[in-house]
């Protein structure tokens, strides 16, 4: 046999062959690729889990005694940037000291049956009034590529340290690029045998205070007054290095959004060269849905699905009543962008997504 004819001859071979074998099995791809480890350390002599990516802290569920309520603090930004105010906790040169109540991020509420839990601690120790959340239990850690979950359980006390509701919360933490994202799905639960009443004040509800660099511009003093009528001066102070502003999903921006309802509100400014958008979604099944906005140009950043009388003048007023053994459930999305601000279009999608995933 000539070689050129011994060479055709070993290919048909071959070819036939190779069309008798099984075809090699298809790797099952997405167009998400798996984000980075997201891991918890605990650390019970600290009442703190802090939250980890890829070996990073993201943020710290906490719960301290001169807090009087479970927070998530700090939280930080992809680019290593603390996005929440410092103080009462770990105070930092030229950020404001008004409202020490208000200390990273929460959930909690004005006046449940007369007690008040949003202001509790604002004098630095228990108010006469106040009423606390305290931590119980973990109930689930859970970490991973990409997403990790946080599940705790707590309690909301009254000054007598009576019961007046059940918290389970879940916490989920997301990865995506420079984005951060925290899902919080809270169910509050009557254990009693009468009606809990949420009674309408503007002093709630899911709300974050952020740094000073991502407040609002301004040239006066602002005195505003808490649930129980009681005034709080907040100065004036220097605006260098602050670059926040508000913008609605109805297109409304600066102070003005104070008191509307939306969708989502997005908080967007620089820390030094780090451009970040914070971003809150509510979600379609909260009440009131979409929410007020307690959201102030000082640095407090706040959803209200349960008040509306400051809020409308008058002209309309929430007075919510859980009854005796049910429950309600709220549930919110933080959104920490970092080195560009989100467009509203990039934040309706998110929005989308969270009202799909829960």
């Amino acid at each position: 046999m000539k070689l050129p004819i011994l060479k055709y001859f070993l290919f048909a071979i071959a070819f036939c062959f190779s069309c008798n074998q099984k075809p090699a099995p298809q790797v099952e791809t997405t167009s998400e690729t798996p984000g980075p480890e997201i891991t918890f350390e605990e650390h019970e002599a600290e009442k703190r889990i802090d939250v980890m990516i890829d070996g990073k802290l993201f943020t710290a569920y906490q719960w301290p005694d001169n807090v009087f309520k479970p927070i998530l603090y700090p939280i930080i930004s992809a680019g290593g940037t603390e996005v929440t105010r410092g103080f009462p906790l770990q105070p930092r040169e030229g950020e404001r000291n008004d409202h020490r109540h208000q200390v990273g991020n929460w959930l909690n509420y004005g006046n449940v049956n007369g007690y008040d839990f949003w202001g509790n601690g604002s004098e630095g120790k228990r108010s006469q009034n106040g009423g606390e959340i305290k931590h119980l239990s973990v109930e689930k850690l859970s970490g991973g590529k990409g997403e990790a979950t946080l599940v705790a359980l707590a309690s909301w006390k009254d000054p007598s340290d009576k019961e007046v509701l059940t918290e389970r919360t879940e916490y989920h933490f997301i990865t995506s690029g420079t984005v951060r994202i925290v899902d919080r799905i809270t169910t509050l639960t009557n254990p009693g045998t009468e009606v809990v009443n949420f009674k309408d004040t503007k002093e709630g509800m899911f709300g974050i205070r952020v740094a000073r660099q991502l407040e609002l511009p301004s040239n006066e003093e602002l005195t505003l007054t808490d649930a129980q009528g009681n005034p709080t001066t907040v100065k004036k102070m220097s605006n260098e290095g602050v670059t926040g502003n508000y913008r609605s999903s109805e297109g409304i921006t600066g102070e003005k959004v104070w008191s509307t309802r939306a969708k989502w509100m997005n908080l967007y400014g620089s820390i030094g060269n780090e451009k970040i958008s914070l971003v809150i979604c509510d979600h379609p099944e909260n009440i009131s849905y979409p929410t007020y906005w307690h959201a102030r140009g000082y640095g407090l950043f706040s959803a209200n699905p349960l008040g509306a009388k400051d809020f409308t003048q008058g002209k309309e007023e929430i007075n919510y009543s859980l009854p005796a053994g049910q429950s309600l459930t709220f549930r919110y999305r933080i959104v920490v962008s970092s080195g560009s601000h989100l467009t509203d279009d990039q934040i309706n999608s998110y929005t989308e997504d969270f009202a799909k995933k829960y």
